[in-house]
């Protein structure tokens, strides 16, 4: 997770670097692979982020029944980026798909934010605010400012502080899932 956020920060940075005064370079350094590469992974991320949400919210805990909700995800992920990388890289269509898997689980997160009793549900609660606002600066991009500061360089540099909130409430949720187990067994063994 630092990994991550060091490396988004430092890409922001690296993509908002002047090309000349009046311009800067986000995505103006992207070819053709990048491209693909940044769409696929993108939809991936947020293929197996619905899973987990779908999982979570739902408390589905049968394997057979995992199988069956994740199939169809992933063969929607899959056939996606196939069709991007083989077919037409269709930039509309991608910010469809991945608006669409993005507002689903952020809808699912706050369904089981809702109705948990989990002691750090605040931080999914940010989180799932945050994004669900930094989601609007992907769709209503707006022109640099100042040649610096654009929506899609705002987005990236939010996804930093917002990925080390969601990693601290995965830690918090793993150490309360763990500690409940420990409980459970515990008494059952009494």
């Amino acid at each position: 997770m630092p990994f991550h956020g060091w490396l988004s920060f430092f890409i922001t940075l690296y993509y908002k670097l002047p090309l000349k005064q009046d311009r800067t370079v986000f995505h103006t350094r992207d070819v053709d692979i990048t491209k693909r590469l940044d769409y696929s992974s993108a939809i991936a991320v947020l293929g197996f982020s619905l899973i987990v949400s779908i999982l979570r919210t739902f408390d589905v805990r049968v394997e057979a029944a995992r199988v069956m909700v994740s199939a169809p995800v992933l063969a929607l992920v899959t056939t996606h980026v196939l069709c991007i990388n083989f077919y037409k890289l269709y930039y509309d269509w991608n910010m469809i798909v991945c608006v669409a898997m993005g507002v689903a689980q952020l809808f699912l997160w706050a369904r089981w934010a809702d109705v948990s009793r989990h002691p750090s549900n605040w931080k999914l609660w940010v989180v799932v605010i945050a994004l669900g606002l930094a989601m609007l600066l992907e769709i209503y991009d707006f022109p640099p400012y100042g040649g610096y500061l654009d929506a899609h360089s705002i987005w990236h540099l939010a996804t930093v502080p917002l990925t080390i909130l969601w990693w601290r409430f995965i830690r918090d949720d793993a150490e309360f899932r763990t500690s409940s187990l420990l409980r459970k067994s515990k008494t059952k063994a009494k």
